[in-house]
């Protein structure tokens, strides 16, 4: 195989990646603008800069793009929610930080999940993955704990840091964010120190 023809094969590669990801980055911002899942392929392919037969030439089809945006915003997820393990003041940053960029997107998907079963395979993992951020978060505190009580601990954490937590401080008291994060502090050590 020759140099030039490795050049192009390359490039057309590397061009192929860059559609597909200004698509998906394109999908998801429409589903963060929209109240439905419910995205229309001729906005998502008008977003992108792309024909309709370009994102079902990647996708296959609307639910393929959407399950390919999913698994791409849980990847963005868990990417912005690392921390380091024990520090709680930067885990209830970092989860302050990644309620602000996602929660009203997240609560919208809550609202529908009932009645959509995309949304709720969404959700659902969701909240897998939200129970494996707080174990590991907070592992250093769980580890010296028996099985039951750690179980135990990791449900009060999971609460303590929910989005409903997030919403109820910040959206319906109307908290300043640093008070907001005080609280969910309050509790997180509450929740360490006495069980």
């Amino acid at each position: 195989m020759n140099a030039k023809r490795v050049y192009v094969q390359t490039a057309r590669a590397a061009s192929a990646a860059h559609t597909r990801q200004r698509i998906l980055d394109a999908t998801v911002e429409l589903v963060r603008r929209q109240v439905s899942v419910e995205i229309v392929l001729t906005d998502v392919a008008e977003s992108a800069a792309v024909s309709v037969q370009t994102v079902l030439r990647h996708f296959g089809s609307r639910d393929g793009l959407f399950e390919a945006a999913a698994a791409q915003a849980v990847e963005q997820v868990t990417a912005e929610r690392r921390i380091p393990v024990g520090d709680v003041d930067a885990a209830v940053r970092n989860l302050f930080d990644h309620y602000e960029r996602w929660g009203e997107l997240m609560l919208r998907f809550l609202a529908r999940e009932a009645h959509d079963p995309k949304v709720y395979a969404v959700t659902e993992q969701g909240r897998e993955l939200h129970r494996d951020w707080v174990s590991q978060a907070f592992a250093p505190m769980l580890a010296a704990r028996s099985p039951d009580a750690r179980e135990a601990v990791t449900d009060l954490l999971v609460i303590a840091t929910d989005l409903y937590t997030w919403k109820l401080l910040t959206r319906d008291r109307r908290m300043p964010r640093e008070q907001a994060e005080a609280r969910v502090r309050q509790l997180i050590t509450a929740i360490l120190g006495e069980s």
